[in-house]
């Protein structure tokens, strides 16, 4: 188990790291559009928590990602404990059944008021660069994290599976939150089948129209599939608002706020999810690109 725990450790670190590194430098010498928020206390704070992160993963769910996959198959749980199957059939099922489950969960943080509360920080970023696919409330990584590992046991899959699907899945993650771009043609071909900077970005979209769309992590074929698909914003990715509106000030890219963000008093702005707020434009007739103050 120790051996599992260093080799995930070490792979998912490089992957990481090396992503990471390579958008920046992307962004850095072709940015898609122009940051508005001090850079600086943007890339601390985004940075600080997914630290957090990391440590709150690993205080609640110590044993994760391919040493889950080893104690299951020790114990023969799950579909491939089960049934014979070739390595490459249980790692392509495995990375399907894994981004499937991220873009259902990622729906559903969306669409359940509670849950919209924790996801919400990660839409409140005021601007869009590869800095934002870290800003994620420790509570919701804690939840995501837990229901992958819910996956992973129901279909027993082999450990060599799990490390490619969840290097495959952080890699797009950070790729897809790049504040940079393709050619079209290029982008056009690659979005068939992966996200691009280009289709993710709709979804931080300030257009509440335009966010609840694009909730693919990995592979583009979930929206169209589901109906959730949007091509390109309608002010065009120069000109379009990112973010949530009301929470684009300097105080709330900051650490402590961020943290706070779902526990805010009753008193305090309030946000719906997108999907309760096209209910509510239907039943009330409101123009589809109003924004209320609490919005």
């Amino acid at each position: 188990m120790a051996d599992l725990l260093a080799i995930e450790a070490e792979a998912s670190s490089i992957a990481f790291f090396a992503a990471l590194a390579l958008v920046a430098a992307w962004e850095w010498f072709a940015p898609r559009r122009a940051l508005v928020q001090p850079l600086q206390a943007r890339w601390i704070a985004n940075m600080a928590v997914a630290v957090i992160d990391t440590l709150a993963l690993r205080l609640l769910l110590p044993v994760a990602g391919v040493a889950f996959a080893a104690l299951v198959a020790e114990h023969g749980f799950g579909l491939f404990s089960r049934i014979e199957a070739p390595i490459w059939l249980a790692t392509v099922v495995t990375l399907l059944v894994l981004d499937l489950g991220r873009y259902a969960v990622h729906r559903m943080l969306h669409a359940v008021p509670f849950l919209w509360r924790l996801h919400g920080m990660h839409h409140t970023d005021g601007d869009y660069d590869v800095t934002t696919g870290l800003r994620f409330h420790p509570f919701e990584s804690v939840l995501t994290g837990a229901i992958k590992l819910a996956l992973i046991a129901a279909l027993g899959a082999p450990p060599i599976a799990v490390l490619i699907a969840m290097t495959a899945i952080t890699v797009s993650s950070i790729l897809a939150h790049a504040n940079a771009g393709l050619a079209p043609s290029i982008d056009g071909a690659i979005r068939r089948v992966l996200v691009t900077p280009d289709m993710h970005r709709v979804h931080h979209s300030a257009d509440r129209r335009e966010s609840a769309s694009n909730y693919g992590s990995l592979f583009s074929f979930w929206d169209p599939l589901f109906d959730t698909y949007r091509a390109e914003p309608a002010l065009s990715h120069a000109n379009m608002r990112i973010g949530l509106d009301g929470f684009g000030g300097p105080r709330h890219q900051l650490l402590a706020w961020m943290l706070a963000f779902p526990f805010r008093r009753p008193d305090q702005p309030a946000i719906s999810p997108p999907a309760a707020r096209r209910g509510r434009a239907r039943e009330t007739g409101g123009a589809a690109g109003s924004r209320s103050p609490e919005e």
